[in-house]
């Protein structure tokens, strides 16, 4: 779909629908009201009848005002409040949307700049606005023989005032950089797993490299990964017929002389549980495991296409988790490239063994910050549910970083401790460390156990496990989280 930028007065504009803001209690917004002084009181008079009463998110869609150039008038309630919250916006922008789509005209333009959104100035509303246009058109029906219909709306225009246009402006080349990597990222989490296995996501990557000259895309598989001594990560995948890989991509955007930031994704193409196999209900959902990845390179995607002034280096810690004769068992003890041992006590616990191992390899780029971003550990979904994403680091600056950013980009963190107290959790009569700590605390135990691995440098861990992807339902798919929080982060670096 494509968003453009105009400040005209909307009376002025010829178009198929022009969206409109009205309040509870039908109160007018400023251009609502202009457009019924035009019309000779026409909109009120709607209004009066009841139609329409502005609670948020109520449309309500109006034919051939007389003197109005626009063939349609749709009113979009806004609710009560003077200030609306990020969610109720979006809310509204997705009614409005909704009742577009299932319009028949091919353009629209929406006059909702007047709106006020509690801590957005106009680049900030904007953004949001543009996001939920730009996203809600999202469909995967790649593996379906009857396709969805083609939505007639192609063009919406958003009305600003001059003063205000290039920050709009600015806000939807954000948005599509956004929304192009979120689309990435679900596409990539919505494909079955005899598709997307290790290996294609090494085939996504090189074709990234060959598409962007200043993108260097490398490939280690299973000999290089022994050279290296990732036990761990070697062990993950020994199990399944198809081999483990970890991907590196090195994008050159800053100085030759700046440190790179260092994005590392747990890409479990498919997570059985191995021999400490999962409930079979709801395992088809284990595709989903690979969506730390996917967002590392749906983040990529953001940054390739805004080509932000930073280097960045993308780690893909790809492998697929299956029970075999040649799987890791419960009691296994494996050497990790740090040099420090782990008991394998739940072969569940697999995503930290990949990762512990690619945290230790990006130590080699001197990085000024390493994120790790992984669908980790079910206990953070009891703990956040699936609005926020868990956050632990070592390092309070880069958290607050990326706190911030996740508010900035309305995809929220939330920091949870890492006390030395739950270190004591993963204790091993046998090894250094063992893979998990017991039933209390586990998402926590499990970052933990990844800070072990990150002594060396900056460090933040993102559980995603409860805000990645949707569970069951007509809305069962990948949500592209979190990448507008980590296109964000890596914006304020650029800028800062």
């Amino acid at each position: 779909m494509e968003l453009v930028v105009k400040s005209v007065a909307a009376e002025t504009l010829k178009t198929a629908t022009l969206v409109v803001a009205v309040g509870e209690g039908r109160k007018l917004g400023t251009t609502a009201g202009k457009l019924d002084e035009v019309s000779g009181g026409a909109i009120s008079a709607v209004l009066k009848r009841g139609d329409l009463t502005g609670k948020a998110g109520q449309t309500l869609l109006l034919h051939s005002l007389p003197n109005l150039k626009a063939e349609r008038v749709l009113l979009v309630g806004t609710g009560k409040d003077a200030e609306l919250g990020d969610r109720a916006f979006r809310k509204l922008a997705a009614s409005a949307l909704n009742a577009l789509n299932g319009l028949g005209g091919s353009d629209a333009v929406l006059a909702l700049d007047e709106l006020t959104v509690k801590g957005r100035e106009t680049y900030g509303k904007s953004r949001l606005l543009a996001e939920t246009l730009l996203d809600g058109g999202y469909v995967f029906d790649r593996f379906k023989s009857q396709k969805a219909d083609q939505r007639a709306l192609k063009k919406i225009t958003l009305l600003t005032t001059k003063a205000n246009q290039a920050d709009v402006e600015r806000a939807i080349a954000h948005a599509r950089a956004i929304t192009k990597g979120m689309k990435f990222t679900r596409d990539l989490g919505n494909l079955p797993p005899n598709i997307c296995h290790p290996s294609f996501l090494a085939e996504q990557a090189k074709d990234l490299g060959k598409a962007n000259k200043n993108l260097k895309v490398d490939v280690l598989d299973e000999k290089k990964l022994k050279e290296l001594g990732m036990g761990a990560f070697l062990a993950v995948g020994q199990g399944s017929a198809q081999p483990p890989r970890l991907i590196v991509l090195n994008y050159q955007g800053g100085k030759k002389s700046e440190k790179p930031f260092v994005l590392v994704g747990k890409g479990i193409t498919f997570d059985t549980g191995g021999i400490s196999l999962k409930p079979g209900a709801g395992m088809d959902e284990m595709k989903y495991d690979m969506c730390g990845a996917a967002s590392v390179l749906g983040t990529l995607t953001a940054v390739l296409e805004l080509q932000l002034p930073v280097n960045l280096v993308c780690l893909l810690a790809c492998a697929e988790n299956m029970p075999s004769g040649n799987a890791t068992r419960p009691g296994d003890i494996v050497s990790t490239m740090s040099g420090q041992t782990v008991e394998i006590l739940n072969t569940d616990a697999e995503g930290r063994l990949v990762l512990c191992d690619t945290l230790t390899y990006a130590a080699r780029f001197k990085p000024q910050a390493v994120i790790d971003i992984a669908t980790l550990t079910g206990a953070c979904v009891v703990a956040l549910g699936g609005h926020a994403t868990g956050l632990m680091g070592n390092d309070e600056a880069l958290a607050e970083q990326l706190l911030s950013a996740g508010k900035r980009a309305d995809d929220r963190a939330w920091q949870l401790p890492l006390f030395d107290e739950y270190q004591e959790q993963l204790d091993s009569p046998f090894a250094d460390i063992a893979n998990i700590g017991g039933p209390k605390a586990g998402a926590i135990t499990a970052g933990c156990f990844l800070s072990r691995f990150t002594k060396d440098y900056q460090w933040a861990h993102l559980d995603i496990a409860g805000t990645a992807w949707l569970s069951g339902g007509k809305d069962k798919g990948a949500t592209g989280r979190p990448v507008p929080l980590l296109t964000q982060y890596l914006l304020d670096r650029a800028n800062a």
